[in-house]
């Protein structure tokens, strides 16, 4: 059993860097640079950020595991076509904050300051993760928990399935607070340029939706047989940074994440003792007193 947990908790640490969908993690960490200073900091921000994302993440692949899996043969050549649409939509949203725009919030959560302050905002952002991330990545998740499910194994595969959610979710959080903890410092040097934080987050999303839509559009041109698609220059290059962040996220496991992990929130939590709670962050007192 213990074996299985590690697997299943390895294969969601690879799932957050698969060669699908691994242009949204940093799409995902500039809306947290991007995102307002206020609130309950940034540790708790970035914590809260990841566990709505994580949880987005894990209801697809489990819908999908449970519901879908009898349909996964009709399924499959068609995912990446949704591939292509999401990464479409993920780069309009980019071009929407390029050009100084907000990202629309559903009405019962107007009042939230962005997408990137919203719990429902990062479900929704999981979920897109997790519809992108299905065609690399549908295949070890079937075979570690699902299995276990179909076969009767409830208790089991729902340990399998906790165990590789928080895997995805140990990835997604050490990244997420690693930006939380230079963010102030971050958006405070970039505060002279006003506007230009969000628009720089919208960059990054323009980049990662175009990437995203770009390799969907290659597995549709292998899925036809063009064979051409093995040497495309854009999926190759990106191909080599995905490896480099796998073999980093492989070799560090799940026992170094977790202990980087302790150390980021303890580095957080001091941070914020020895500012005090109503203490401004530097970013919030450069916005106040202006840049200059």
């Amino acid at each position: 059993m213990t074996g299985g947990l590690l697997l299943a908790l390895t294969a969601g640490m690879l799932a957050a860097v698969n060669p699908c969908g691994f242009a949204m993690l940093p799409a995902y960490l500039s809306l947290l640079v991007a995102g307002p200073a206020e609130g309950r900091g940034a540790v708790g921000r970035a914590l809260t950020a990841t566990a709505g994302l994580t949880l987005g993440y894990a209801l697809v692949f489990g819908a999908f595991g449970l519901a879908v899996a009898p349909l996964a043969d009709w399924l499959r050549p068609r995912l990446p076509w949704l591939t292509v649409t999401l990464g479409v939509l993920l780069a309009l949203a980019g071009c929407w904050l390029l050009a100084g725009r907000r990202l629309p919030a559903p009405r019962p959560f107007a009042r939230a300051p962005r997408l990137t302050g919203t719990w429902p905002g990062m479900v929704l952002f999981g979920a897109a993760y997790a519809l992108t991330s299905l065609t690399c990545s549908i295949a070890p998740f079937l075979a570690i928990v699902v299995t276990s499910l179909r076969a009767g194994s409830t208790l089991r595969g729902l340990a399998l399935f906790g165990a590789y959610a928080l895997g995805m979710g140990l990835v997604v959080g050490v990244a997420a607070l690693g930006v939380a903890l230079v963010r102030g410092r971050l958006v405070a040097r970039l505060r002279g340029a006003g506007a230009w934080v969000p628009r720089l987050s919208g960059l990054v999303l323009l980049v990662a939706g175009g990437y995203v839509a770009w390799y969907g559009w290659y597995e549709v041109r292998l899925a036809r047989g063009r064979h051409d698609a093995f040497g495309d220059p854009v999926v190759r290059a990106a191909a080599r940074v995905q490896q480099a962040l796998v073999h980093a996220v492989d070799t560090a496991g799940p026992a170094l994440l977790a202990a980087v992990l302790v150390l980021l929130l303890a580095a957080g939590v001091r941070r914020r003792r020895r500012r005090g709670p109503d203490e401004p962050t530097p970013a919030a007192r450069q916005a106040v007193s202006g840049p200059g």
